[in-house]
């Protein structure tokens, strides 16, 4: 049983140029014995976008938009919301302006679960210590209010925990619990981030999840059970 999770702020990370190693920008503002075996390492997209180059010119955000748009979902006044190439429904297919120095806007990751991967492995080389990484960004909800983070890439870990075919207090059998934890360790990591900190890394330490292969990919729902499209 799980008696106590830690989401530890990693502050100091310098501000993030397209090239930039930025495992080690983590690794070495985290300090020695800053990341632990098991450890969840969460990391704004912001700064993986940056360092991967990820980044269009501020006055054709609306071309950006519609060039990152696999689909168009709804359009009103300047908010467009549509499908990314990566499967994710949200707001203006994930560009964003905010935190970026000059004339130019932040794409998503072109596949964040190879980012994730590519960091967690970075991870490992520098430090020893075998990471999970989960890559999040800020998304809106189609039915409530407020946004929260939730998980684009994943490494490390399964997105998910299945209480499916257990028990509940009561004796019966779950049939349709089944968490999306990447989501959960992304919104909780963002109460430590926020958007006005500069932080863009936090370690969660006792987290209950399972180490292992997973992907943000298979959070994605599958067409064919979307009873929406």
């Amino acid at each position: 049983m799980t008696e106590e999770i830690r989401i530890i702020a990693i502050e100091g990370v310098p501000e993030v140029a397209v090239g930039d190693d930025l495992a080690r920008l983590i690794v070495d503002a985290a300090g020695a014995g800053g990341l632990a075996d098991r450890d969840v390492v969460v990391i704004a997209h912001k700064v993986v976008s940056k360092s991967e180059g990820r980044l269009a010119p501020g006055h054709d955000r609306r071309d950006a938009v519609l060039a990152e748009s696999a689909r168009v979902l709804r359009k009103a006044g300047d908010m467009v919301i549509s499908e990314t190439r990566h499967g994710f429904v949200c707001a203006n297919a994930g560009v964003d302006a905010s935190n970026v120095e000059g004339d130019q806007v932040v794409l998503l990751p072109l596949d964040p679960d190879l980012s994730a991967r590519r960091l967690r492995a970075r991870f490992l080389h520098l430090t020893g210590a075998d990471v999970a990484v989960v890559i999040s960004d800020t998304f809106g909800r189609a039915w409530r209010l407020g946004q929260t983070n939730v998980a684009i890439g994943v490494a490390g870990i399964d997105a998910f925990l299945d209480y499916r075919g257990g028990r509940d207090g009561q004796g019966r059998e779950l049939v349709a619990t089944h968490i999306c934890v990447a989501d959960e360790l992304a919104g909780a990591a963002e109460l430590v981030m926020q958007k006005t900190t500069g932080i863009c890394a936090v370690i969660v330490r006792g987290a209950p999840v399972l180490f292992g292969r997973g992907s943000a990919a298979s959070i994605v729902r599958p067409p064919e059970d979307d009873l929406f499209r």
